[in-house]
């Protein structure tokens, strides 16, 4: 069974002359065990996309189905919890409390979700694949952008969802950074049975990619992949 599934999805923004069609009928899923990257210019509806998935953003009409559960079906507290539980998400937006280390910004994921996080022993892997084990007593004022962003990465897999949704997840990354990340991302997907959906302008992350999708103007369409 597909651990996501979209169907149909249209997103409209405004009315009248501020009307918006951002989405065009969008289908896509993706299995655990795969990494899916949809790419796209700006504005063509990517991150839109991702919110949708990620049940951040209810749309105009069609369904999306987490693990044979429909969003449409669940009440804000049960969708909150299925987020929660299921879904880990990367955003371009780091979201780094500024008042907490890096250590204490794990500290806080087990506040809000105290059972099922990653062993120490497997966050301890993640830190070090990132090369940020040093950087847990600092401040996120303290850290370069580069640095923020691998914590936030790791932040995010720390929950030990079965879906991960990524924006940008490269994008302030040097090109052996961004390999060190691509490996992870599809060493969670194949060795650890996760849906791995990245959004990017970044095609160098299409070396590690199962499927590969582009989006332009709101329309959705899956390519070819060459590995060779």
């Amino acid at each position: 069974m597909s651990s996501f599934a979209v169907k149909n999805v249209n997103q409209i923004f405004g009315t009248g002359t501020a009307k918006v069609h951002v989405l065009h009928d969008v289908n896509f899923e993706a299995e655990s065990g795969t990494l899916s990257l949809i790419m796209g210019p700006s504005g063509s509806g990517k991150t839109t996309l991702l919110t949708i998935v990620g049940g951040l953003l209810t749309p105009t009409s069609g369904t999306v189905t987490v693990n044979g559960v429909d969003y449409n079906h669940q009440s804000k507290r049960q969708r909150n919890a299925l987020r929660l539980d299921e879904i880990g998400f990367v955003l371009q937006q780091y979201h780094l409390l500024p008042y907490l280390t890096v250590a204490d910004q794990f500290t806080l994921v087990d506040k809000v979700k105290p059972k099922g996080n990653l062993p120490r022993a497997q966050l301890d892997e993640v830190l070090q694949a990132l090369g940020i084990q040093g950087l847990l007593h600092k401040y996120p004022g303290e850290l370069s952008s580069g640095q923020q962003q691998r914590v936030a990465i790791a932040r995010a897999l720390y929950p030990n969802p079965t879906i991960i949704l990524a924006d940008e997840p490269t994008a302030a990354l040097d090109s052996p950074r961004v390999k060190v990340v691509g490996e992870l991302f599809k060493n969670l997907a194949t060795k650890h049975n996760k849906a791995v959906v990245i959004v990017t302008h970044d095609s160098r992350l299409m070396a590690f990619a199962d499927q590969l999708y582009e989006i332009r103007d709101g329309v959705l369409s899956k390519q070819e992949l060459n590995h060779n």
